[in-house]
């Protein structure tokens, strides 16, 4: 084998370590990709693949990105599936002994992002972890962005596919062993278009994990979800190169606290998606949404998974809704104070994790400066959530304080341009700045007198990144330049010098535009550290806005659209009187919606069966019938007259049978497997919607 150059060698070193990613090292002002990343970036990204000598006139492929436009190219990764992992050089080029020293600084993986280009305003990122043992599954997620972990320990396929399936990972952490258990198979169809990673460590060392974690309390019986957690943080740790011991704290739920909602039932009621366009207009989440907060929409979301089974926690919610819905002036004021809070979770999470920028933290001062006004808003409420949350609102005046004292309104993006820090905040600081300043005026006058001394008028003291300073003359004026000039280039129309005064001014600026730098880098450090300290605090405080901003949200539209409250209890009826499908009317506002009543319990009035001829509006009706549950059990008002819910368990759909049709099994085989699935799974708390059974064969 022909040698290799020392950085290639450094480049193989370094990617024996990330096999998995496709490796962005940084040359200069570029990331390159080599060998096979090389031919992947290229194809993917659509960047022009180029070669660079191996060694002995051998060439390897090579594409590359501008250093200030890698974040652009490492979402479109991202977006695709892949990881990325980010090389820097970490010393300077000019005092390295041989090649620079580089290492892996960070990787970027899909279920990991954190970077707003990298990710959804609305909608969790996910990074999905789980253990089995038999039928037994422990689930865990955590989203980085926001912070928020999660875990769950389930028993069957079906319940643990559609757990994971409810939460939309974006990344999958699981065993390698799991590639030999019998639901494998199952499990890989449902995650086709994921990334799913097989972890080689062992058990006992995610358990050492949560060792580490402060305050983790979880309930007994679960070792599976403590696993999976583990797991997790574990990946997330190694990726990130760094503890996450103060980002997380793990709520430990059981799937019986919710009404269960397959991919099925949420595909067909259009909770988040319309069948139409599978985009968010024509979905009930479409209806829902006029939160003002990334953070409520995030939340919002979350409810629509996850309609509520306890009667208690759906009236605490009702009764704030309600007590929002009836003060209208309060709750516009309050909407506006919301609409000026950018998304504090994730800006939290970015400053926690180190990646915040200088316009992370502008975008966190404004975010702080609401909230006094805010809180005091809400002093005129009395529903017992409203209390609570006003309660857990934060106003943040030690940091709030900080960050109007130490960062610029309107700072650059990178930290290494400068102008971040406030003048009169860093005595030090305010004194190198007028070196700065100074220098400027001493340029001027030396230009002045430097004019008068040769007599040359048209003389010029410039500056750029190569020559640094220097005097230009043009060359009609040659023979007026004095001895002591030393020349320095030669132009088409012009020469340019150097004189040992400017030398030394040089010198002088250049050492203080340095000191500046590296004072602003730190003065920066020091403030970003004190906001990843408050993280327990804004995290609890952002969760307080999130769930408000939900709540008005729902109480905006149930207002907007004369939605009721509807009473929920544990009886066994569904009573709705002139209820309405809460999307189609609002699809359709130049018709008027005919209303339409609805009766079901466990006695006499357990069926429907709805006839009619086509456009009637059965498929409508059938439907609505079960947004209209799902609403009043997320705690939502309903579009109805009057409604009465006994809870329910979970909503079955059976409706369509396109996508089985696509891979070859009749229709008719497809609506009776999903048929017997639903008798054998239905309690008698079920909701089942069944549109058109049995309509793929005939029996002339």
């Amino acid at each position: 084998m022909k040698p290799l150059t020392p950085m290639i060698k450094q480049y193989l070193q370094i990617k024996s370590q990330h096999p998995d990613a496709i490796l962005f090292f940084r040359m200069g002002d570029f990331y390159e990709m080599f060998f096979e990343d090389a031919e992947i970036a290229s194809k993917e990204l659509e960047i022009t693949l180029t070669s660079r000598d191996k060694g002995e006139k051998e060439q390897v492929p090579l594409c590359g990105v501008p250093y200030f436009t890698a974040e652009t190219y490492i979402s479109k990764l991202l977006q695709k599936g892949y990881k990325v992992a980010l090389c820097e050089q970490v010393e300077d080029p000019k005092l390295a002994k041989g090649i620079v020293k580089r290492e892996v600084i960070r990787v970027f993986t899909p279920g990991l992002a954190t970077d707003a280009l990298h990710l959804g305003s609305g909608e969790n990122n996910y990074l999905m972890g789980f253990c089995a043992e038999g039928e037994v599954f422990g689930l865990a997620f955590l989203d980085i962005s926001t912070g928020e972990m999660k875990a769950t320990q389930i028993s069957g396929v079906d319940p643990f596919l559609n757990e994971a399936l409810r939460n939309e990972p974006k990344e999958i952490l699981c065993e390698k062993h799991f590639q030999q258990h019998p639901c494998f198979e199952k499990f890989k169809k449902s995650f086709e278009d994921h990334l799913i990673t097989f972890v080689d460590e062992e058990p006992q060392e995610f358990s050492q994990r949560l060792q580490t974690l402060k305050n983790l309390s979880h309930p007994e019986g679960v070792p599976l979800a403590l696993l999976a957690s583990g797991m997790v943080l574990h990946y997330a740790e190694k990726n990130q190169k760094r503890s996450l011991s103060e980002l997380s704290s793990i709520h430990f739920y059981q799937i019986q606290d919710f009404m269960i909602i397959d991919e099925t039932a949420k595909r067909n009621l259009e909770l988040t998606q319309s069948l139409f366009d599978q985009g968010k207009k024509g979905s009930l989440l479409w209806v829902l949404d006029e939160t003002m907060t990334a953070m409520g929409s995030r939340r919002l979301k979350q409810w629509l998974h996850y309609p509520l089974m306890d009667i208690a926690e759906i009236e605490r919610r009702q009764e704030a809704i309600s007590e929002l819905k009836e003060k209208k002036i309060e709750r516009k004021r309050i909407r506006e104070s919301l609409g000026k809070i950018q998304d504090i979770e994730r800006l939290t999470s970015r400053a926690f994790l180190g990646h915040a920028n200088p316009r992370d933290l502008v975008g966190l001062k404004h975010s702080l400066r609401p909230l006094p006004h805010l809180k005091s808003l809400l002093q005129s409420f009395s529903s017992p959530l409203l209390v609570q949350l006003t309660s857990e609102i934060e106003e943040f005046d030690d940091l709030s304080g900080l960050l109007e004292a130490a960062i610029e309104e309107n700072p650059p993006v990178t930290l290494k341009e400068g102008g971040i820090i406030k003048p009169g905040y860093h005595p030090e600081l305010d004194e190198l700045r007028e070196i700065g300043r100074e220098g400027k005026r001493w340029i001027l006058e030396l230009e002045a007198e430097e004019r008068k001394k040769t007599g040359i008028s048209s003389l010029k003291i410039r500056h750029n990144q190569v020559f640094g300073y220097y005097i230009e003359v043009t060359k009609s004026n040659l023979h007026l330049v004095p001895e002591h000039y030393v020349r320095k280039q030669t132009l088409v129309h012009a020469e340019r010098f150097i004189t040992p005064e400017l030398k030394e001014f040089e010198t002088r600026v250049l050492g203080a535009q340095e000191a500046i730098c590296q004072l602003e880098y730190r003065l920066f450090e020091e403030v970003r550290q004190k906001v990843a300290e408050a993280t327990g605090r804004l995290r609890k405080t952002s969760s307080a806005l999130s769930i408000l901003d939900g709540l008005a949200s729902l109480a905006e539209v149930a207002d907007r659209y004369q939605y009721i409250r509807p009473k929920v209890d544990e009886g066994d009826e569904i009573v709705i009187r002139d209820g309405r499908h809460p999307i189609v009317e609002r699809m359709n506002l130049s018709e008027r919606f005919v209303p339409n009543d609805t009766l079901l319990n466990t006695r006499d009035h357990q069926l429907i069966i709805l006839t009619g001829p086509n456009m009637a509006g059965k498929s409508t009706y059938l439907r609505q019938v079960a947004l209209i549950v799902l609403m009043a059990q997320m705690g939502s008002f309903v579009p109805a007259k009057e409604a009465r819910i006994g809870r329910v368990d979970r909503i079955f759909t059976r409706v369509g049978a396109l996508d089985h049709i696509m891979r070859g099994q009749s229709t008719f085989m497809v609506e009776m497997m999903e048929t017997a699935r639903i008798l054998n799974q239905a309690t008698s708390q079920s909701l089942v919607i069944l549109d058109e059974i049995g309509r793929g064969t005939s029996t002339f």
